[in-house]
């Protein structure tokens, strides 16, 4: 029969498994049902008419930009943004589009639809990543429908700004594209804007995420004409397609996030946009919406000066964008305004490169300074071994080698309280009703013996800031996402469906505590009993990889302590 204490840990993690497995069944019941896991192949084309289309009067373009929302404001920003400019004169809009709206561009990377009225991007797939594990179906980021809105807007505001009044209707020469090879992909959709013959180009590059967005105008008006760029991500505050809504482990930021000239990175939630409006004059600049492994970001030019701005529409949804400064284009002469728009994973390299302070999207808390590093070592490993799980493994033994000499030298004190151990027994019994007697006795024994008691608890302190670092290394680094093990291990972001890695890690702190003297009194060491209890119910919901790092950081450990130990016993052994 199995001693008692074994069986009460026994049920303890079979209580913490049941009730798991019970909020696992009320998640899929209840809560699951919530997230729209299914979406229609084309996304919803809108109203032209609609908050998708309407402009504000041209009478107030001089209000205040937080005055022009409302339920029926329009997308477009207000032109004060730009400076001071004078009402413009309604646009000179296109014949309806007889082909449809949408227009379809097809690359190794996205998926894009583009909606003629406005240009704007209103859905984007990622077929290089799969909006489940278990199913052959892209990633679904921006979308405009299935009750959803996540869109990308940009175009020309100002006193001849084509979206100065309604948004324009353009014509393309195809509804579909498709990059072939290693030449860019270039979509060109025109229109005509108080005489003006009007050019906004799409340019798609193969293994790319960025797209680049241009607009030229050829000013044959024979009068200087005047506008400015805005780009802005249009987005309501529902959870992202494909996250999981509940978890008891900390939830991934929804929100937009920029770069200014006092911060290099700053969040902007939604509840800050709830309060009010927000405004920044920044030099250069990005702005973006994050959500867990992906992100969309509009990337300003460097050589400029841009108003950046949020704020949250009476119909419920939020725009973050910027403005370009006004320019002036003589008659005759040509004008160019471009910008650049991202749409894809998280990859820290890649955004390192589109622009400055991007990859700080990648949010690693407070540990960045430690997580940043240990990614790069990870994703080092991983170059080599061309396995996630073994790159962890690999990694924890690096951490081991580096942590050693202090390792040891907690061991050796751990060797010595095991030493002293009978010693202090004797003294226990010798005081055990007078605490403060005891206590003194003890401290001359810790003395004349040369043993630091608390010197033992080094190497369960050690690991913890890399433990935090690495947990949000796997949390948000999405070349993670989805990685497999081996065997039952799909998925190394993911918990372990069967518990196995959990129990293991449990099993191994309890093993380690056996090696370990007992310290404290009887109370603080029955305390310390529970802890391999606790953690293995709290390791039960963590990722996969992160309880792998944890279960080989507690074998290395039982291996040097037994090591160590066996050494430092010999060694007083032949001293005596």
């Amino acid at each position: 029969m199995l001693p008692t204490e074994v069986q009460r840990i026994l049920l303890l993690v079979g209580l913490a498994a049941t009730a798991y497995l019970m909020i696992l069944a009320w998640n899929d019941d209840y809560v699951a049902q919530k997230t729209p896991v299914e979406f229609s192949a084309e996304p919803e084309v809108g109203d032209v008419t609609g908050n998708d289309a309407g402009v504000p009067d041209t009478g107030a373009i001089d209000a205040p930009p937080a005055a022009q929302v409302g339920a029926g404001a329009s997308d477009v920003p207000d032109a004060s943004l730009l400076g001071a400019v004078e009402p413009s004169a309604s646009a000179d809009v296109t014949a309806p589009v007889s082909e449809g709206r949408l227009i379809r561009v097809a690359t190794d990377m996205q998926e894009v639809w583009i909606d003629r009225v406005g240009g704007d991007i209103v859905r984007v797939q990622l077929p290089k990543h799969r909006l489940d594990i278990n199913r052959d179906v892209p990633f679904l980021l921006l979308n405009r429908g299935d009750g959803h809105i996540y869109m990308a807007q940009s175009g020309l505001i100002g006193p001849d700004g084509v979206d100065s009044a309604e948004r324009p209707t353009y014509q393309s020469a195809a509804s579909e594209y498709t990059l072939k090879g290693n030449e860019p992909l270039i979509v060109s959709l025109s229109t005509r804007h108080q005489g003006l013959d009007v050019v906004k180009r799409f340019e798609f590059r193969p293994g790319e995420y960025q797209v680049r967005v241009s607009y030229r105008i050829d000013n044959a008006s024979g009068r200087e004409i005047r506008a400015g760029l805005f780009a802005q991500i249009k987005r309501d505050d529902k959870e992202a397609l494909g996250d999981k809504p509940f978890t008891l482990g900390p939830q991934p930021y929804l929100g937009a996030a920029l770069t200014t000239n006092d911060s290099r990175y700053e969040k902007l939630t939604f509840d800050d946009l709830d309060e009010g409006p927000f405004r920044a004059a920044v030099d250069g600049g990005w702005i973006a919406f994050l959500q867990h492994y992906f992100l969309s970001a509009w990337i300003a030019n460097e050589d400029q000066t841009n108003q950046f701005y949020g704020q949250k529409r009476g119909d419920g949804t939020y725009i973050v964008g910027y403005t370009g400064p006004l320019r002036s284009v003589a008659p005759g002469a040509t004008g160019e305004w471009n910008t650049r728009f991202y749409a894809g994973p998280k990859d820290q390299n890649r955004l390192e490169q589109i622009a400055p302070n991007l990859n700080l999207t990648v949010d690693y808390g407070f540990l960045w300074w430690l997580a940043v590093p240990l990614f790069k070592i990870l994703d080092w490993v991983h170059s080599g071994v061309g396995n996630w799980g073994l790159a962890i493994v690999l990694l924890t033994v690096l951490v081991k080698l580096v942590l050693y000499p202090l390792s040891a030298a907690s061991y050796r004190s751990m060797a010595n309280m095991r030493r002293v151990a009978p010693q202090m027994k004797r003294l226990q019994e010798r005081h055990a009703d007078d605490r403060q007697k005891l206590s003194t006795e003890m401290m001359a024994l810790y003395k004349k013996e040369k043993v630091n008691p608390l010197g033992g608890c080094l190497p369960m302190l050690l690991p913890m800031p890399i433990f935090i670092a690495l947990y949000w290394v796997l949390f948000e680094s999405v070349e993670l996402r989805h990685a497999p093990f081996m065997l039952w291990i799909h998925d190394l972001s993911a918990m372990d469906p069967y518990f196995v890695l959990p129990l293991l890690m449990g099993g191994s702190m309890f093993l380690m505590q056996l090696m370990s003297p007992a310290m404290g009194d009887p109370m603080q060491q029955k305390m310390m009993r529970l802890m391999p209890i606790m953690f293995t119910v709290l390791f039960l919901f963590f990722p996969a990889g992160l309880v792998l790092y944890w279960l080989v950081n507690n074998l290395l450990s039982m291996a040097q302590q037994w090591y160590v130990m066996r050494q430092t016993e010999a060694k007083h052994a032949a001293k005596a």
